[in-house]
């Protein structure tokens, strides 16, 4: 009783073990030799059984090992960004804009703080101007000879005669009041472009691809 018990035990293992593997990988069949001798001992083993012992023989699938189990993915390391071309720009320093003021009030714009020069007679600046007199008080073919100003309590007759060249005032505007000075100085060349002939149209385009160029470095864009 208890070697048929131990041979249908053993013949389920074979079976289930054959069975689980076989989901696996395909198995091979086997065949499986019952032996018994003559002491009444039975033996399984897959060959022939020997000679004067009782032999049964099935066929069985043949156990298979498992099929490996997939390598563990390791972590796909992190592609690098795409290289991308950099460029690098340069910006020059804001480039300052002044106002000047001409003796009228008249108000203009100059980008070197040099305002419009203007010959102006020395009297005008408290310079007189006198010819010095010969011994029979004729001045004739005399230089003109420039005096330094006067005390105020002096009445000194001033003479017309020499001058000199001054230049108009100029102070320099804050940076957003430039751009918005730079910005009525193109709006100015475009309405004069609409009715310049051709030539003057060749320096009016000049003039505007330099204050684009202008107000895209100093002010930020257009």
């Amino acid at each position: 009783m208890r070697v048929a018990l131990a041979l249908a035990l053993a013949v389920c293992l074979l079976l289930f073990a054959g069975s689980a593997r076989a989901q696996a990988k395909p198995a091979a069949t086997v065949i499986v030799y019952r032996c018994t001798d003559a002491a009444g001992k039975v033996s399984l083993q897959d060959a022939p059984c020997a000679k004067g012992q009782a032999q049964q023989a099935r066929e069985m699938l043949r156990p298979v090992d498992a099929s490996p189990r997939a390598a563990a993915s390791l972590p796909t390391p992190a592609t690098p960004p795409a290289a991308t071309d950099t460029r690098t720009v340069y910006l020059a320093p804001p480039r300052p804009l002044y106002e000047c003021v001409t003796p009228e009030g008249k108000r203009y714009t100059s980008d070197d703080g040099r305002g419009n020069p203007r010959w102006v007679p020395l009297w005008t600046l408290g310079y007189p101007t006198v010819r010095p007199r010969s011994v029979l008080g004729d001045n004739i073919g005399h230089p003109e000879r420039v005096m330094r100003p006067p005390h105020r309590d002096i009445n000194w007759p001033v003479a017309t005669g020499g001058g000199s060249w001054i230049r108009d005032d100029c102070v320099m505007l804050p940076p957003v009041e430039a751009c918005v000075r730079l910005r009525d100085r193109r709006s100015t060349l475009r309405t004069r472009f609409f009715n310049a002939q051709e030539k003057e149209r060749d320096v009016l385009r000049e003039q505007e691809r330099a204050l684009n160029a202008r107000l895209d470095n100093d002010c930020g864009g257009r």
